[in-house]
């Protein structure tokens, strides 16, 4: 049974763990340490910590892996192959060399399409009709390294970051699962990614989240979409944040950008910098809970029509 060091922090990356679990020898996972959320601060474990732990599997949580003691506990161990899958870090040269078949990522794009840390969230803000998973080898450079194995996936007009993290992060799982005999015996394809062709998914960023009403409606649409349901897009009503979950686009009625045009029992309709609107269908207002846009016109008693979301 091939031994393996998985390498990954979030969601995304607990099927693929759980899976290598079944399939081969996992024997340490490294994951981020505890961060503190929430008003108490409290410290939950990573998900990808909780799937080890409940599998006896020893954890290390180096705030960074560089010149850390647990770096020197990895060299220390003889493994087949690094697996990652979001893990979060660049990992040292020395890392990368030494496993006998070298260490492999779990990527959700079409690399050279969106490196870096929010390809899922990218690829929907920018209207990308489809996306996918790529099995590739880690450089020191980020998702710059040869691809292995790739395999696309429709993006549906319906679908937002959270559907789509969960349809990459199975198919991601069953690709390295179709990929790794082929990596472990050493005949696996190795196709260096076209420069030429190369985009970036950078982190997002709090001013990221904020809508430009003057831009058209189908680049609104998709930026609501791209951030939900985390970390979601944000607007102001009446100097109150309002974050928006989930809208459609409406043809044949406008307004000026911002402006809301008209409400009915399910929506606020919103102008845009073009001849279709917005209508916000689920909605959370600052103080208060995420809820569809009906249930919040009902509890709203002021007159919106004529009211400019900034």
């Amino acid at each position: 049974m091939s031994k393996i060091i998985f390498m990954g922090t979030p969601d995304f990356s607990t099927s693929v763990l759980e899976m290598l679990i079944q399939e081969h020898d996992v024997i340490t996972v490294v994951t981020q340490p505890d961060r503190p959320v929430g008003r108490k601060r409290t410290l939950p474990p990573p998900p990808v910590k909780k799937v080890a732990v409940a599998h006896d599997i020893p954890v290390l949580q180096p705030e960074k892996l560089a010149h850390s003691e647990a770096l020197e506990q990895l060299l220390n161990m003889e493994c087949d192959v690094i697996v990652t899958a979001a893990f979060g870090q660049l990992l040292p040269n020395e890392l990368l060399t030494h496993p006998k078949y070298g260490a492999v990522n779990v990527h959700a794009s079409l690399l050279p399409k969106y490196r870096g840390g929010a390809p899922i969230h990218q690829a929907i803000i920018d209207g990308e009709k489809e996306t996918g998973v790529t099995i590739m080898y880690m450089v020191q450079q980020l998702d710059a390294g040869d691809i292995i194995s790739q395999r696309a996936i429709p993006i549906e007009t319906h679908d937002n970051v959270g559907t789509m993290h969960d349809k990459l992060s199975a198919l991601g799982t069953e690709l390295l699962k179709e990929t790794l005999p082929s990596i472990l015996n050493g005949t696996n394809a190795r196709i260096p990614q076209d420069t030429a062709h190369v985009s970036f998914a950078s982190n997002i960023q709090r001013e990221d989240e904020w809508i430009d009403w003057h831009q058209d409606a189908r680049r609104i649409f998709n930026h609501i979409r791209g951030l939900s349901p985390w970390p979601v897009a944000s607007t102001t009503l009446e100097d109150k944040t309002m974050k928006l979950y989930a809208a459609t686009i409406v043809s044949n009625v406008s307004g000026r950008p911002g402006e809301i045009i008209k409400t009915t029992k399910k929506e606020i309709i919103v102008g845009t910098g073009s001849d279709e609107s917005i209508a916000l269908t689920e909605i959370q207002l600052s103080g208060k809970k995420r809820m569809p846009t009906s249930n919040f016109l009902s509890g709203y008693h002021d007159t919106l029509v004529g009211k400019e979301l900034g």
